[in-house]
């Protein structure tokens, strides 16, 4: 096989469109669609990992429909009615089926790796340093994936030539990739299936947390179920006769069992902390990660003036640091918070484009009434959470008037979550300052044990604690 022989298959076969629609589908599903890829830490052009993991998603929409594809440019021989013609000519088998093989593999792989590469420049746009080449796997097995998916349609075509063998190995794989999907209602990606079975699926959880990535037993693991797959496939449009149909299934099945003998055999193994973008940049008392250490000029400076405010405002009791808050956690669960420092959360509404003034103001809310709900684009917090920082906040900040953290809602239960918060303004300012500064503390000690009491109350002094 020689280059113009193959630049002939490329053009006068169908072997480009399977790259075509993965390449052209991704980019339609990633940009055409206001998705929650485009939101958060772990949005798709944020960090590098995470901008493989998406793109690694993506193969619950293509990755079945390359298999049919592959399945039906197997069938062409059939179709044509040259199978047996082509199987007279003195020509070893594996030489006639790898042109149509590399075609398809080297398109998908291409279209896989432009659809990447428009990642990668975004993420580089944005001025996100690479942190190494952690996530390059993630993309490296999916482009596997890929190839492996469309050679083992063509074989099986080739050894059932049915009409319906496309549209049913589709089917199939639909089934199996939504049978193992992998999900992240939980504080790690998991599935209803085994772990290691489930680990045999190409598609990966959407990514939530930017500092986990996927262990290298998961790479290596289903790099060697896929290249048995793959080598199925290729046996499959090679041969000729039962016994060697039969002979083309050792390749998968020993990827099978030596995959499941690698992959691990918990969530807890398979992501793990990617220690690139979760080590420590540090100025002073404020802290966060490499994955985020392009914000910590802004928020070393606006967090030493919201550290004095606090000390001001709640003396020896004040937090002494600003830190990253980097535990992950279920969607819904409380999370852990803490008298010694202010914890940020960069996918919060508040922290998420804060900049300046309004930064210096998250962060003294969120050390005066430390919220143990999350307000974020997949987590909904509480209004009443926000409404009662904002008061604490104007208190420390010496406002005359109450300054919403967020723009108040249109929704009913919002408009009278802000009326009640103006009231307890009111009542608030209105009181003396040794008894204001007694319901901060009083406040700030109930939203530390993660009190589930309204304390719009306690502000407004109709409720003591």
């Amino acid at each position: 096989m020689n280059a113009r022989v193959l630049r002939t298959e490329l053009r006068r076969s169908a072997a480009p469109w399977p790259g075509l629609l993965v390449l052209g589908g991704s980019l339609a599903v990633l940009f055409a669609i206001d998705g929650i890829w485009w939101r958060g830490t772990a949005g798709w052009t944020a960090q590098w990992t995470s901008m493989a993991l998406w793109t690694r998603w993506l193969l619950g929409f293509w990755w079945p429909l390359v298999v049919g594809a592959g399945a039906l440019y197997g069938l062409r021989d059939a179709r044509s009615g040259t199978a047996e013609l082509l199987g007279s000519v003195p020509r070893p088998a594996w030489r006639r089926a790898a042109l149509p093989a590399a075609a398809t593999a080297g398109t998908l792989v291409v279209g896989f790796g432009l659809v990447v590469a428009v990642g990668g420049v975004q993420v580089a746009a944005r001025g996100t340093a690479l942190p190494g080449l952690g996530w390059l796997p993630i993309s490296l097995v999916a482009a596997l994936a890929l190839a492996a998916g469309g050679l083992f349609g063509m074989g099986v075509a080739r050894a059932v030539p049915s009409v319906l063998t496309p549209p049913a190995l589709v089917v199939l794989a639909l089934l199996t990739t939504g049978l193992l999907r992998s999900v992240t209602d939980g504080a790690l990606p998991g599935s209803v299936a085994p772990n290691r079975v489930a680990l045999l699926s190409p598609v990966t959880a959407d990514p939530r947390e930017v500092l986990l990535t996927l262990a290298g037993s998961v790479h290596l693991g289903q790099s060697l179920w896929l290249l048995g797959l793959a080598g199925t496939g290729f046996a499959l449009l090679t041969a000729t006769g039962r016994r060697a149909r039969l002979l083309a299934l050792v390749p998968v099945l020993a990827g099978a069992a030596l995959a499941l003998a690698v992959l691990p055999a918990s969530p807890r193994d398979t992501y793990v902390l990617d220690r690139a973008a979760a080590g420590p940049r540090c100025d002073g008392a404020v802290c966060v990660t490499a994955a985020h250490g392009a914000r910590l000029p802004e928020l070393a400076a606006r967090g030493g003036d919201a550290l004095r405010v606090l000390r001001e405002a709640l003396g020896e009791r004040a937090p002494r640091s600003v830190r990253e808050d980097t535990a992950p956690r279920a969607l819904g669960d409380p999370r852990p918070v803490t008298a010694e420092a202010v914890l940020v959360d960069f996918d919060e509404r508040q922290f998420a484009d804060a900049h300046g003034d309004g930064l210096t103001r998250a962060l003294v809310a969120q050390g005066l009434v430390p919220t143990c709900r999350a307000r974020s684009d997949r987590e909904g917090g509480s209004i009443e959470d926000v409404a009662e920082q904002s008061i604490a906040a104007s208190w420390a900040l010496g406002d005359r008037a109450l300054t919403p953290l967020e723009a108040p809602g249109a929704a009913a239960y919002e408009r009278q979550t802000w009326a009640d918060a103006e009231a307890a303004w009111t009542a608030f300012a209105a009181a003396p300052a040794a008894e204001q500064r007694a319901r901060i503390a009083a406040v700030h000690d109930a939203a530390l044990s993660c009190s589930t009491g309204r304390l719009l109350p306690v502000l407004a002094g109709t409720v003591t604690r």
